[in-house]
Formats: structure tokens, sequence, C-alpha cells
């Protein structure tokens, strides 16, 4: 299968802005790319790039004053597959986890596992442990959230989502990790693009947010909001919530102006 993504972002800067962008297709995909996932600036700024503490690729510019659009458009190659399905796949003792994954089973600015964790164990200690007790999750969030973009807030964490029963898919994202990480779970937020490949055509396109739970030595993709097996995600960026992996930070004054996300299958 081969996938059409890109984007097209623009901003009204009154002065020279930093930025620092989680916009490029994560490294364990790059593989995949037939033609270049550049981030394109206009006008023109050099765009340096470095690999952070999660492994992810981030852009550094600085925006001039007036308009500026950020943009990309490229092809890559999936293998048509949906998302791996592994129901006996166990948890693993939080004694016997490794190094670099303990910090995934800590609260964080969006997950807070302390003002959740007396509802989680009420809600999941009885799921059969491991893939059974993140599906549960996954389950349970599906159905008590309503998604409505009118909802969409930069400010909401998990535990308001969970009492206000809205919000958009990383709010389903935020709500399921830190679900998983009430029960000892290793759980991590993660974002890229997910096109409308193989299921109705739903709501305008955007970048989708999911994430991975760690069972059997690995980490798993699961989605709360779709709840159900999709294919052609295209990862751009794993953390510990949406702060690790915000698609744009903006160091000064920067409104923005347009917002297009393309995600398509081509012949």
């Amino acid at each position: 299968m081969r996938i059409r993504a890109g984007f097209e972002i623009a901003y009204d800067c009154p002065t020279f802005v930093p930025m620092l962008l989680a916009l490029s297709v994560h490294p364990s995909r790059q593989k995949d790319l037939e033609t270049p996932d550049w981030v394109r600036t206009d006008p023109f700024v050099d765009v340096r790039q470095y690999i952070d503490a999660f492994g992810n690729i981030c852009s550094q510019v600085v925006a001039p004053p007036g308009r500026f659009v950020l943009s990309a458009d490229f092809i890559a190659r999936d293998s048509g597959l949906a998302d791996e399905y592994a129901p006996h796949a166990q948890e693993v003792e939080v004694s016997r986890l490794p190094d670099d994954v303990y910090v995934f089973l800590l609260g964080s600015r969006y997950c807070e596992t302390d003002r959740l964790s007396e509802l989680a164990w009420s809600l999941f200690h009885a799921a059969p442990r491991g893939w059974g007790r993140v599906q549960a999750i996954c389950d349970y969030v599906h159905d008590h959230i309503r998604f409505d973009y009118q909802c969409a807030s930069p400010f909401r964490g998990a535990y308001e989502t969970h009492v206000e029963g809205h919000g958009v898919c990383r709010d389903y994202a935020h709500l399921a990790v830190a679900f998983c990480r009430c029960m000892n779970i290793p759980a991590r937020y993660c974002t890229g693009y997910l096109g409308d490949i193989g299921v109705p055509p739903a709501e305008p396109m955007d970048f989708s947010a999911w994430f991975e739970a760690y069972l059997d030595g690995r980490w798993y993709t699961f989605d709360a909001r779709n709840n159900r097996p999709r294919i052609g995600r295209i990862l751009m960026a794993r953390g510990r919530d949406a702060t690790d992996v915000a698609i744009a930070n903006t160091f000064g004054a920067a409104t923005l102006a347009e917002f297009k996300v393309v995600t398509e299958e081509v012949a």
C-alpha cells in the first residue's frame, strides 16, 4: 500500500518567533518513505533537526514577521495490515521492566495517575491481566467519552476528560494511558497520521493520537478513540503525553491562521 500524507500549517507572526516542531515521520518509519518528508517553510528559513530524548525527530526554525507557512508532502509505503492483535500478551512485573520503560509508568502533565488511581483499580481490577486489561480500558474510555471537535482544549488532562465525558483523540489517548499506568502497565502517547483507509470517511482530516502499551517485553498499539484495529498509521512521535510531542511549540506571539492535513491511499 502507498499512502500520500502531509500538511500545511500557517501562522501569523508580529515579530520573529522561534519554533520547535515535531512534524517529521518517526525514525522507525523513515525507511518506508518513497519521497522525503522534508519540513518546508515559506518564506524559506533554515530548518535544524535533532533527535530528542524519546527518539523523535524535532525541527527548530525561527519564523519571520508576517504569514509563515510550514508544509510537507510525501509518499510512504505501508504493509496494509491492521494493527497487531495479540490477545495472549501478558503484563510484565514492574520489578522486571527495562530501565527505559519505567518513565511510562509515572504520572505526567496530562495523565494524572494520582487523581485516577483509585478509580482505575475500582474499574479494572477484575479484568484479565495483560491484553485483556488494556482492552477493557480502551472499551471503557471509548464508551465513556463523546467525541466532539468543538470541545478540543489544549489544557484538558485525563482527569478532566473523565469528569466532562467529552473530548478529541488526544483526550481518549491521555485517559487510556493514565488508566494503564494506574494499573502498573507502562503506556506511552503517540501522534501521527491516520487516514480513513478501510473505514467510512468521518471528520475533517487531522493528525491523530493513539497509545502503546508494554506487554510481553514489547510495545503494542491501542486506540481508545476508534477502538478497532486500523490500517495505515504513520507514526510521527512518541512521549509521555502530548507535552512531549506537540506539533509546534512557539516561543512568542504566533496566531494559527490555516491548518490542513492530508492522508490518503494512492495507486
